[in-house]
């Protein structure tokens, strides 16, 4: 490889770190860890932490708060090398099962809460007021609370489904709606 190809491909790598890294805010995780992530992905070895502090220029809390929590996600893991004491990082090999696993953890933690949170809203709206002047006000909130429970939980099943499937399934269903499109 020419010194102008690596030069090229890091410019190229910082690129991806860092649209990985504006991106993060829409998925709800925060920018480091989605910085991490991307470089664990484009690295063609697993790396240690401190390739990681240095490569991003993070700290070592930093690293190890992010690294933790992108372990508990399930898309990165720890691995060794033979004959190497420290602890390396990898991420998931196929793009789908680690966006199978954001996606059962973004439902465990956004959609699930959520949906019990609004049937608790709906609960605590009570019976219908005896006062006429307050019933059209309660039936509307009524009726608005059903029809977010009825929308979050059709995607909370739509997220549960997608989280369920045997890896290789969700890139065989999106060539199948690329063939419909």
């Amino acid at each position: 490889m020419t010194e102008n190809t690596a030069n090229t491909l890091a410019d190229s790598r910082r690129q991806f770190v860092d649209l990985w890294g504006q991106m993060a805010g829409h998925w709800g995780v925060n920018r480091t860890m989605a910085q991490m992530h991307a470089l664990l992905m484009v690295s063609a070895e697993p790396m240690t932490a401190e390739q990681i502090m240095e490569e991003l220029q993070i700290s070592r809390g930093s690293v190890s708060m992010n690294l933790r929590d992108l372990v508990n996600w399930g898309i990165v893991r720890r691995t060794s090398l033979p004959g190497d004491r420290r602890d390396f990082f990898t991420t998931e090999g196929d793009v789908w099962v680690v966006f199978q696993n954001i996606f059962r953890e973004r439902k465990r933690r956004e959609l699930d809460p959520l949906l019990n949170r609004l049937e608790q809203c709906l609960q605590s709206a009570g019976s219908v007021p005896t006062d006429p002047a307050q019933q059209a006000g309660h039936a509307a909130y009524v009726r608005r609370m059903q029809e977010l429970i009825h929308f979050f939980s059709v995607f909370h099943r739509i997220f549960g489904r997608i989280a369920e499937q045997p890896p290789g399934s969700l890139a065989k269903m999106t060539a199948m709606l690329e063939q419909m499109l």
